[in-house]
C-alpha cells in the first residue's frame, strides 16, 4: 500500500475504540455470570450469597443484556463505513473486497463456535451482507429501511394473526428444543463432545434463539444505523455532533422509561400468550434500543471530560484488538466452566463469575495494552486485514 493510500485515510477516532472496549468488556462479563450459555446455579451456597447473585444477575442484565450487542452491531456499520469511505476515496469499489472480509469472518466465528455455541460472528457475517446493497443508497432511503427493521415487521404480522384468530395457538420455541438437548454434552468431560455439540446442537440452538428474539432484523438495522452515524461524521467531536448526542439521550431516556414499564408489566396487560410473546419481543427490542441510545450517547458526551478521559481510554487498546478479545474469552472462558476443564459451573454463581469475568477483563486489558505499544493490530486483526487485502490473481482490486 502506498504513502498516497495512508494519507487518505480517515484517522482512527478514539471515542469509537473505547466505546467499542466497553462494549466487549460487558459481553465478557455477562458471558461469565451465564457460565458461557451453561445456565447452572449451585445450590451448596449460603443464603445470602444467592440473594447478592439475584441482585448482581439482574443488575448486569438490566444495564447490559441485548445493549452490549447493540453497541457491537452499531460499531460494526460504522467500520463498514470507515472501510468503505477509504476505499471510495481511492475510486475503488470496497463491496466485493467486503464479502470476502464477511466470508472471513464466518470463518472466525466457526473457530469461535467450537468453545462456545452462543458466537455472534456468524450471524454478523451473514446478516452484513445487507451492507453491500444500501452502502449505495441515499441517507433517507438507508434510514426508513432501517426504521423498518427495528419495527419488527414479522412479529407485528404474528401479533395480528393471533389477535385476528383467536383460536390460533402458536408452537413452543424451536430454541427451547435445542437448548434442552445440549444437556446431552454439556455434562460431558470430553473436549471432542463439546467441539461436535457446539458446532451442531448449539449452533442451531444459538441460530433459533436469535431469529425467535427479532435480532435477525434489529442487527441488520444497527448495521445501517451505524454507517448513517459515519456518513454524518457524529462520531466526530464537534458543536454538531455534540449537540446530537445531547439530543439522542434525551429522546433515549424518554422512551425507555415508558417502554421498560410497559415491558415489565406487559404480562399482566396481555394475557393471552401468542399475543403476549410478539408483543414481549417488539417491546424488549425497542426497550433495548432505546438504553444502549443511552449509554452510547453518555458515554460520547462524558469521554473528553478530563478525568473521565483518563479511565475510558484505557479501553482504546481493548476495543482495537476486540476480535482477539472476543474470540479469547470464549477459549478461556469455556475452559474454567465447563466439564472438560476445570469445571467451575458447579461451584461459581453470579458473585464469584464476575470476580472471575473481572480478573479475566484485567489480563486482557493489560495484555492488549502491552500488546499494542509494538503493535498496530491485535493478532486475529491482523489475520483478517491480511487475508481480506490478499490478491486474487491479476485483480488486486479483489
Amino acid at each position: 500500500m502506498s504513502n498516497s493510500t495512508l494519507n487518505l485515510k480517515a484517522p482512527r477516532i478514539e471515542v469509537v475504540d473505547a466505546l467499542r472496549g466497553f462494549a466487549i468488556m460487558s459481553i465478557m462479563l455477562l458471558h461469565n455470570i451465564e457460565h458461557f450459555d451453561y445456565y447452572n446455579f449451585p445450590e451448596a451456597l449460603p443464603e445470602w450469597m444467592k440473594v447478592l447473585d439475584k441482585i448482581i444477575w439482574e443488575t448486569l442484565f438490566f444495564l447490559f443484556g441485548g445493549k452490549s450487542y447493540a453497541i457491537f452491531a452499531l460499531l460494526f456499520g460504522f467500520s463498514f463505513y470507515i472501510q468503505n469511505d477509504n476505499q471510495e476515496k481511492l475510486d475503488k469499489d470496497f463491496r466485493g473486497r467486503f464479502l470476502w472480509r464477511l466470508i472471513l469472518l464466518l470463518g472466525f466465528g466457526f473457530i469461535n463456535t467450537i468453545f462456545y455455541e452462543g458466537d455472534i460472528l456468524m450471524i454478523y457475517a451473514v446478516l452484513g451482507i445487507i451492507l453491500i446493497p444500501v452502502c449505495k443508497w441515499n441517507d433517507k432511503t438507508v434510514f426508513i429501511i432501517a426504521v423498518i427493521l427495528m419495527l419488527q415487521p414479522v412479529e407485528w404480522f404474528r401479533y395480528f394473526y393471533a389477535l385476528l384468530h383467536p383460536e390460533y395457538v402458536f408452537g413452543p420455541n424451536l430454541s427451547d428444543s435445542f437448548f434442552g438437548s445440549m444437556g446431552a454434552y454439556l455434562t460431558s468431560s470430553s473436549f471432542l463432545d463439546y467441539v461436535i455439540g457446539n458446532l451442531s446442537i448449539g449452533r442451531f440452538a444459538s441460530i433459533a434463539w436469535s431469529w425467535e428474539n427479532g435480532r435477525f432484523f434489529q442487527a441488520p438495522s444497527l448495521f445501517m444505523l451505524g454507517m448513517l452515524l459515519g456518513r454524518k461524521k457524529l462520531f466526530i467531536t464537534s458543536a454538531e455532533s455534540n449537540q446530537f448526542w445531547k439530543k439522542a439521550l434525551q429522546y433515549a431516556v424518554i422512551l425507555f422509561i415508558p417502554l421498560f414499564v410497559l415491558k415489565t408489566f406487559l404480562p399482566e396487560i396481555v394475557l393471552r400468550k401468542a399475543e403476549l410473546t410478539s408483543l414481549s419481543i417488539i417491546i424488549s427490542s425497542w426497550s433495548n434500543f432505546a438504553f444502549m441510545a443511552v449509554l452510547v450517547s453518555a458515554f460520547i458526551l462524558i469521554y473528553p471530560k478530563e478525568r473521565v478521559n483518563k479511565l475510558l481510554s484505557k479501553l482504546i487498546p481493548f476495543g482495537k484488538m476486540s476480535l482477539t478479545n472476543y474470540i479469547m474469552q470464549s477459549v478461556v472462558g469455556a475452559f474454567i466452566y465447563y466439564r472438560y476443564g476445570l469445571g467451575m459451573v458447579e461451584y461459581t454463581g453470579a458473585t464469584y463469575s464476575l470476580l472471575i469475568g473481572i480478573t479475566l477483563f484485567i489480563l486482557q486489558i493489560s495484555f492488549c495494552t502491552w500488546w499494542m505499544k509494538t503493535h498496530k493490530q491485535g493478532p486475529l486483526e491482523y489475520i483478517w486485514h491480511k487475508a481480506t487485502w490478499i490478491s486474487f490473481g491479476k485483480n488486486k482490486n479483489f
